[in-house]
């Protein structure tokens, strides 16, 4: 009777381990469903890019000089397009930037600004997959307008 009893609670202890142990989910999905992380290694460390998205290095590029920042980066990665939008309105603002406006026809188009910076960042759905083309670069010098001469 005693072998049987401890025979139980062994198959109840593994059965109870065994089941925490393998309906561990990723701790970032199970705090917020439906929600993106950023990633922890960019390209540009006011850039956020959502966790799990690659760079498509074929087709990106990057300068930076002292005062000029100039980029156009593409990432690719498996995501709901509505989720990737969700995650730049939300980011963006964390690293000082302004979102303009947002087109959305097929592909989203978010339009950021800073004080002398755009970024554009475009997300085309392509099957299962969300490609992210990020666009950076500063912002056009606005020309001092001449006063008209008066009409007389």
């Amino acid at each position: 009777m005693k072998t049987k009893f401890g025979l139980i609670l062994i198959l109840c202890a593994f059965t109870f381990f065994g089941c925490a142990a393998t309906t561990k989910k990723d701790d970032s999905l199970s705090r917020n469903p439906g929600l993106l992380e950023p990633s922890a290694i960019l390209r540009f460390t006011d850039l956020p890019v959502p966790r799990g998205f690659l760079m498509v290095n074929e087709e990106s590029y990057s300068f930076e000089n002292a005062g000029t920042r100039v980029a156009m980066l593409k990432y690719k990665g498996k995501a709901e397009p509505e989720q990737v939008v969700n995650f730049y309105k939300e980011q963006m603002p964390m690293y000082s930037w302004s979102l303009l406006n947002i087109i959305e026809y097929g592909q989203s188009i978010l339009n950021f600004e800073r004080e002398n910076e755009t970024c554009l960042v475009t997300l085309l759905p392509k099957g299962s997959n969300v490609i992210v083309s990020i666009s950076l670069g500063p912002k056009p010098a606005t020309p001092v307008r001449k006063a008209r001469n008066p009409i007389k």
